[in-house]
């Protein structure tokens, strides 16, 4: 089944639109404060559609998720009470508990990995508001951890060049499968 790899070549078209650079911005403010879908799905294809552009990628997903993450520390600030019902229907009140735990334990560094790492990063964002972390801290930690994960992400397509997208183009229905068992594996032993 090549569900993937048909997936995969869509999206590499979408990310040779003319919009796509707006696209990005709007997904990298989305994810990090209210948007389940990671922002990488649309940085990886725009880096190997224009390798040239991949710096200046990074650095805009890394701007926009940072606005995008001051405005779901506010929404955890001012507004929690509306977002806490959205949190246990889509099943991630136990990872805001979590970030809470991790910011007490933490602080600073909870949210740095919280922006580099796959975790949703919309929670941490959220709970830092709840929890009033100071908001120069947030800022510099949201952007150390989410400019290190987009860049990183951006460094390795370019170093990995054709080769490697020559490996995705024909390995990509191999690795989504993978992915998707596992993540299957680990909720139900979760």
């Amino acid at each position: 089944m090549r569900i993937f790899s048909s997936l995969y070549e869509r999206v590499l078209k979408w990310a040779g639109h003319r919009h796509a650079l707006w696209y990005l911005i709007v997904l990298s403010f989305m994810e990090a404060s209210f948007f389940p879908v990671p922002v990488d799905i649309l940085l990886a294809p725009m880096v190997i559609a224009n390798r040239k552009a991949a710096w200046r990628y990074a650095a805009i997903t890394t701007i926009a998720s940072v606005v995008g993450g001051v405005f779901g520390y506010l929404i955890g600030m001012f507004a929690f009470q509306l977002v806490e019902p959205l949190l246990h229907d889509f099943g991630l009140w136990e990872d805001f508990q979590k970030a809470q735990e991790w910011f007490t334990d933490w602080g600073f560094w909870a949210l740095l990995a919280a922006g580099f790492l796959p975790i949703p990063y919309k929670v941490f964002t959220i709970a830092a508001g709840v929890l009033s972390m100071s908001l120069i801290p947030f800022i510099l930690a949201s952007l150390i951890g989410r400019g290190g994960r987009f860049y990183l992400v951006a460094g390795v397509l370019v170093l990995g060049g054709e080769k490697l997208e020559r490996l995705l183009h024909k390995y990509m229905d191999w690795m989504a499968w993978f992915i998707i068992i596992a993540v299957g594996i680990f909720f139900i032993l979760h």
